[in-house]
This record gives C-alpha cells, structure tokens and sequence, in this order.
C-alpha cells in the first residue's frame, strides 16, 4: 500500500453531506475512501481529455493545416448544431 499522508480540507455543506451519505449507504467504508474515489475518477478523467488532446486535437489540427479546404466556417459549423438540436428535440417529444 503508498504511503499516507493527512490532510485537512474545508468542503461545502452540499458535498459533506454527498459524502456522509455515500458512507452511510455503505458504498464507502469512510470518507476519506469517498475522497480518494474521486480523486482517482478525477485523474482518470483528465488522463482520457489528455489522450483526447493527444490522439485526435492534434492530429486534427494537423490535417486542417495541411488541408484547409476541409475545413468548414464557425458559421456553418452553429447551423449543423442548431439542426441537430433541433432534430433531436423533434425526436425526444
């Protein structure tokens, strides 16, 4: 097991009782468990956005610089979001 270290931290209300809460469900065996769950859903998140900048941004950005014709305007690009949408709130009513 690493080694240990204590540390005191200040929370709002609202996530000391998220935490009290998943200990009394017995999700957790205390808080400092709950802290370390999401300290590790935190590293693992930053870890994909940092494989995501890595494996598609710049290889993304890469064939945009050498093919700008591909490229489509910010204004075309709100269009077919704006459709999207609105297709999807057709589709979920």
């Amino acid at each position: 097991m690493a080694a240990t270290e204590k540390r005191t931290f200040s929370l709002p209300s609202e996530q000391a009782a998220f935490i009290d809460a998943q200990v009394k469900t017995g999700a957790f065996a205390s808080a400092s468990e709950v802290v370390r769950a999401g300290l590790r859903a935190l590293q693992e998140r930053d870890a994909a956005v940092e494989r995501w900048l890595r494996d598609e941004v710049v290889a993304t950005y890469d064939e945009m610089k050498t093919h700008p014709e591909r490229a489509i305007s910010s204004e075309d690009m709100a269009e077919r979001m704006r459709r999207r949408h609105d297709a999807r709130l057709r589709d979920s009513a």
